[in-house]
């Protein structure tokens, strides 16, 4: 016999919608500014971002995948588009020959560079600013909580 599902209650609805809808909003108006004023998309700052908080600027890509919580196949065809625009490079790991390693470009670090200070200001404009310390407090435990959940699921 199948069990019944356990349908959302109308708070758990709420915060669920509320959650997805601010994400889609936030992504989208901040993704605005990095294509509009750095011809960065969202994803391209996403990457550029994990890449550049490594000491070399460089990760094996199945790492990379694993930190954006992306399919392989996803973070291969979107390094290929990167990599047209030097961006990023490829290049064979060292440590075996059978991997490869993204490594951030002078350009992509510009890039990053010229974006970043203005990313982080919308990132308190739109998000941040509208807080007080002990909610993004909370927020931080409760998005490690669930991510740290999710991870060990897979």
């Amino acid at each position: 016999m199948t069990e019944a599902p356990r349908w959302l209650t109308p708070v758990e609805e709420q915060a669920w919608r509320g959650m997805l809808r601010m994400h889609d909003l936030l992504v989208n108006q901040a993704g605005r500014t990095l294509q509009s004023e750095f011809g960065l998309s969202a994803t391209d700052y996403s990457v550029l971002a994990e890449l550049t908080r490594t000491p070399d600027d460089r990760l094996r890509i199945l790492e990379l995948a694993k930190v954006l919580g992306w399919e392989k196949s996803r973070v291969s065809h979107h390094l290929a588009r990167m990599t047209k625009r030097g961006l990023i490079a490829r290049e064979e790991c060292a440590d075996d020959g059978r991997g490869s390693v993204v490594v951030v470009t002078p350009a992509g670090r510009a890039a990053m560079e010229a974006a970043a200070p203005r990313h982080v200001q919308d990132v308190r404009r739109l998000f941040l600013d509208h807080l007080t310390v002990g909610q993004i407090t909370l927020l931080a435990e409760i998005t490690d909580t669930v991510l740290q959940e999710i991870d060990t699921d897979r």
